[in-house]
């Protein structure tokens, strides 16, 4: 073999040596720029609870897992803490009051050989403490599947929204038991019947209602001068709560921004709509967004909608989202000085995880992407006063 021949043989094999070590130096690299641990599972439906600089998400696609990051320990990564005594359950809403974590509510089967699964209405306490849960002996008084909840006073809970108990339930019975196969023309009836009803039809809870752990005691605080809505965002600073987007029915979101302030003589207050996306006609609004403030500032991102619904809905079509597949959206959206605007996109489409306000900005944790999947990144959301700055 000439030295020509010989130089080229050793061509292939050198570039698969330097493809080799260049891929090493990639993941090292971004071994090293990846800040925050991912979950150990795909995370998605379920709760989000910050206590000081901790912080606990679980349930929903976890099952019964739950988990802990500490933000002074953040090398640690997420700790896996007592397994959840009762049955798994999706879209419960989660706050916590004097050191213990309150789990309400949600979806999901009482036990695993029911047909059909029922929105709970039990109430599970964790002991952060002691690291132990146990179930309350209280009923919630409405359903509060898609709820939103916060303690303004660190003594008590107040919720907002959440599915009809009754009106849900039925729904799930009569479609879990019909075949779709052998009986469409009933399956579809079912679905168009329950689909096809107006928004107050529903009967979602439109009340601020109260929970008082220490006496065991619910409270009605009135009702909200807006249409009741399930899966907002929540954003809270101490008495305040701004509530964005959400749905108001079935497939069908809102774009409207509200603020409660507990305690005040008139507690709502309408912000300004979230604003219509880039390339898009309408906000359609979105349901499990990612919320919290960053330098003063407050992000909201991501979240699930279906585009086309809100045109159809105002086009007298009830059952707004027929025919229109799901999407999951990359929008950021900043409310600064009052007014809205659109920023940094996220990688990729999110929505239904848990987000957390911290100290370097916004913690957006898991959540369900276009491909249905739960995922288990961390990112952080921070707002440099021009643009929101995204990193993992």
């Amino acid at each position: 073999m000439d030295n020509l021949t010989k130089r080229r043989a050793r061509i292939p094999a050198l570039a698969t040596s330097l493809l080799g070590s260049l891929t090493l130096l990639c993941s090292a690299s971004l071994y090293a720029n990846q800040q925050w641990p991912d979950l150990p599972v795909g995370f998605k439906s379920g709760v989000g609870v910050q206590v000081d600089n901790k912080l606990y998400v679980g349930l929903g696609s976890a099952g019964k897992g739950f988990y802990m990051l500490d933000l002074d320990n953040v090398s640690q990564g997420w700790r896996e803490q007592a397994t959840f005594t009762g049955p798994s359950r999706s879209g419960a809403t989660a706050t916590v009051v004097d050191n213990n974590i309150y789990i309400f509510g949600g979806s999901g089967k009482q036990s695993v050989n029911d047909a059909a699964p029922v929105l709970f209405d039990t109430v599970y306490r964790y002991d952060i403490k002691s690291n132990e849960w146990s179930q309350v002996e209280t009923q919630t008084p409405v359903g509060l599947l898609g709820a939103a909840s916060y303690s303004p006073d660190g003594k008590q809970v107040l919720f907002f929204g959440g599915y009809n108990k009754g009106y849900f339930d039925q729904y799930l019975s009569d479609i879990n038991a019909t075949d779709k196969k052998t009986q469409p023309k009933k399956w579809q009836k079912i679905v168009d019947d329950y689909m096809g009803m107006k928004p107050l039809d529903y009967k979602w809870n439109q009340n601020v209602l109260s929970y008082s752990p220490q006496t065991g005691r619910w409270d009605d605080l009135g009702a909200s001068p807006f249409i009741p809505n399930c899966g907002s965002a929540i954003v809270t600073k101490g008495p305040m709560a701004t509530l964005i987007s959400g749905e108001i029915k079935p497939g069908l979101r809102t774009a409207e921004v509200k603020q409660f302030q507990f305690g005040a003589e008139q507690p709502w207050v309408s912000l300004h709509d979230l604003p219509q996306p880039t390339g898009q006609g309408v906000q359609e609004g979105v349901a499990g967004a990612y919320a919290g403030e960053s330098n003063g500032a407050m992000i909201v991102a991501g979240g699930a909608n279906f585009h086309g619904a809100k045109g159809a809905f105002e086009q007298g079509n009830m059952f707004a989202h027929n025919g229109f597949g799901k999407a999951f959206n990359r929008e950021t959206y900043v409310l600064s000085n009052g007014l809205w605007s659109q920023s940094t996109s996220l990688p990729h489409g999110l929505a239904y995880g848990a987000s957390f306000t911290t100290d370097k900005g916004v913690l957006v944790i898991g959540g369900e992407d276009q491909q249905r999947e739960a995922r288990k990144e961390v990112y952080l959301l921070s707002w440099d006063g021009k643009s929101v700055q995204v990193t993992n």
